[in-house]
């Protein structure tokens, strides 16, 4: 049995969105399902002592070696994933239901002459349509009270139904106008059977018409002036929003697609892929491979908040080889089935739902949404036209829930990519195997033990800052992470990003000959961010030591950058640090006094601690500057005059109206502010002229 701490998740990975977990023992079988609203608080409670836990929970997290999640949109698309998980896998510590009774549902028995909706939680049964599972009871009861606000449908049982018709006078829902009463004939059977498939059309995820439709008659009503019923209107266009916020349908009920993201680095790609049918996500599977490098436009330099330019060519290879696949896994799958059934295996499941026939799944839907189009878009559609039998479309949702849907799986791809990042990191084999190809690389006579990477952050010239980050033994030391305001080289709208790294440098190692253990040249209150900070560690350090030289220094840039860093070191007198460049997109090395990059191959351990590194001196660099950007914005003229303090700066503005008047004003008008003095005066009106 594995120990729950050996496959926990790394504190502040695990994500705080709504999703789905799943427990897998150590040859990979599903042993445990479960949702969550919270994904981080969920799965903690499941790596407490083991003394706090339950028994089969106990039993549970020491039998399984790994968890893994899926990230949706809210705690309803949760439950449905959940419930779809149960079913297909199994699993073994899920516990079956009394009663077998399964997820509430809202039904409609749509074999009767007036068929009716109502709760139901059981096996389900020909001759009814449900929708859900929900995540309560009363979720579906108030779903009902809401949309027979709308669609007047019968929830009364036969019973009642009969009762009323024999009396001749409808129920209170009747009277209230909650009920169309086909008991009493109210409606003859074809407006009841119009108010039913309204009904079952807006459960089925076809509402937009019904929206509109609700609006133009309010709208139409308000310039007859019937307020009234415009009121009325406008209420049950309130509960029709209401109910679609919580409906359990991700798309059209009628809707078969398979919705695809990647998220990229230089090196990797992580792909998700979302399997929905008949409007739900029925299934998901990711995965995340090496970029070959060969790619068209992998050679090119990649902007800030420039798209991929490889992910055309990463799209057509994923559909092309998932699809023949599935084709392929689909009759694999069939034969395993009939395997099983000719051997009698009992199937344990957790309701009655979960012994029920399932239809094989088509493997190539009629829709495919994806991020990016993929390259050869007609050559590609028609060899899935192909494994398909049938016509198949290949588009970019633009907008309304497929687009939300495409955001849902793009975040599970980038959480994908992180968690596997992590992962690598947290391989002590693959970190000792990174520095010894650095070392390698680069001819260097140790292993690079402490590395330090800088980068410079700012745009257009505007709050020009640094960081220097710091990995010992192939991991992160936040501790000793420094954030620096360039000083000399940028200013006034401008910056030279060859003179910041200079400037950096120069700051780094000012005091190295002197004492190699002092701090860099920043004041102490700036030297580490408070997100950044260790648990525990003061809020202000005071230390006068930093830490060991390291072995080797980064700069972020190419030739340039690296020449500036080393006229540095050579005016520093500094001999015995190692000194490269990172070159982004191209992942080349540059090394002073070489006019050719140092090319390490592109899935070397070494590449991916190089690239992580610099990564991080990135996000570093550019938090720092948001936070510049942020403190500048709120800033005002008026918080650097001497004296003024913000009780006075309140009543100025009030005075006045704006910043931009009282600049306006003469030492006399300001004077006439309550507790403005003549000296104050003076000085307000001086330091706002100079």
């Amino acid at each position: 049995m594995a120990d729950p701490q050996s496959y926990r998740p790394a504190p502040g990975t695990i994500p705080t969105d709504p999703g789905v977990y799943k427990f897998r023992d150590r040859d990979g079988r599903v042993i445990y399902v479960g949702k969550a609203k919270n994904l981080r608080a969920r799965l903690n409670n499941y790596f407490q002592p083991p003394q706090t836990l339950h028994p089969r929970t106990r039993q549970m997290v020491y039998t399984g070696a790994s968890v893994e999640w899926t990230v949706v949109a809210s705690e309803v698309e949760a439950l449905q994933l959940e419930y779809t998980w149960i079913k297909r896998f199994d699993p073994w510590f899920n516990v079956m239901y009394r009663d077998d009774k399964t997820y509430p549902m809202l039904a409609v028995s749509v074999r009767e002459r007036y068929p009716r909706a109502f709760f139901y939680r059981g096996p389900k049964r020909k001759g009814v349509r449900y929708f859900g599972p929900y995540s309560h009871a009363w979720a579906v009861r108030e779903t009902l009270d809401l949309l027979t606000r709308v669609f007047p449908i019968r929830t009364c049982s036969n019973g009642v139904f009969n009762r009323h018709e024999s009396l001749g006078r409808p129920c209170l829902l009747g009277y209230i106008d909650k009920c169309a009463a086909p008991c009493v004939g109210r409606v003859s059977e074809a407006e009841y059977d119009e108010i039913v498939q309204g009904f079952l059309g807006f459960m089925s995820g076809r509402s937009d018409q019904l929206v509109r439709g609700i609006t133009a008659q309010m709208e139409e009503a308000a310039e007859n002036l019937e307020f009234e019923k415009a009121a009325r209107l406008r209420d049950d266009l309130g509960a029709v929003n209401k109910v679609m916020e919580r409906q359990t349908v991700v798309l059209g009920q009628d809707t078969d697609a398979d919705v695809i993201a990647f998220d990229t680095d230089e090196l990797e790609a992580a792909v998700q892929i979302f399997n929905v049918r008949d409007g739900r996500i029925r299934a998901q599977r990711g995965w995340v491979v090496e970029k070959t490098g060969d790619e068209p436009g992998a050679n090119e330099r990649l902007e800030e908040g420039q798209a991929d330019p490889t992910l055309p060519t990463l799209m057509q290879n994923f559909l092309v080889q998932y699809y023949s696949d599935a084709v392929e896994r689909v009759r694999q799958e069939e034969e395993e089935d009939r395997t099983i059934e000719a051997q009698k295996i009992r199937r344990r499941g957790v309701d009655q739902e979960s012994h029920a026939q399932v239809a094989p799944p088509m493997p190539v839907p009629r829709e495919i949404l994806v991020e990016t189009l993929p390259a050869e878009l007609h050559e590609v559609t028609a060899l899935l036209e192909e494994l398909r039998g049938g016509p198949v479309e290949i588009r970019v949702p633009q907008r309304g829930d497929k687009r939300a849907l495409m955001e849902t799986v793009h975040k599970n791809a980038s959480e994908a990519l992180h968690q596997h990042k992590l992962k690598r990191v947290g391989d002590l084999t693959a970190r000792s195997q990174a520095l010894q190809d650095i070392q390698d690389a680069l001819g260097m006579d140790e292993a690079p033990l402490r590395i330090e990477c800088t980068d410079i952050s700012h745009i257009q010239g505007t709050d020009v800052v640094a960081s220097l980050v710091v990995f010992e033994d192939g991991l992160p030391k936040k501790n000793d992470y420094r954030r620096y305001r360039i000083k000399e080289a940028a200013g006034e709208g401008h910056s030279n990003d060859v003179g910041s790294i200079a400037e950096v440098t120069r700051r780094r190692f000012k005091r190295y000959n002197e004492d190699k253990l002092a701090n860099p040249d920043e004041a102490a209150e700036e030297q580490t961010f408070a997100d950044e900070r260790p648990d525990g560690a003061d809020e202000t350090t005071g230390a006068k030591r930093f830490a060991y030289p390291p072995q080797l220094f980064i700069v972020d840039g190419g030739k340039p950058q690296v020449t500036a860093a080393q006229e540095v070191f050579d005016e520093l007198g500094i001999v015995d640090v190692q000194l490269i460049g990172l070159a982004k997109r191209l992942e080349e090395v540059w090394v002073p006094d070489d006019d050719e990059p140092v090319i390490l191959p592109r899935n070397s351990e070494g590449m991916y601690l190089l690239q992580q590194v610099r990564d991080e001196a990135h996000r570093f660099a550019i938090t720092y500057h948001r936070q510049q950007r942020s403190k500048r914005m709120r800033a005002s003229a008026l918080d650097a005059v001497p004296g003024l303090g913000p009780a006075r700066r309140t009543d100025l503005v009030k005075h006045f109206g704006s910043v931009k008047k009282i600049k306006e004003a003469s030492v006399e008008e300001i004077q006439q502010v309550k507790g403005v003095g003549p000296k104050l005066a003076e000085t307000i009106y001086q330091h706002l002229h100079e």
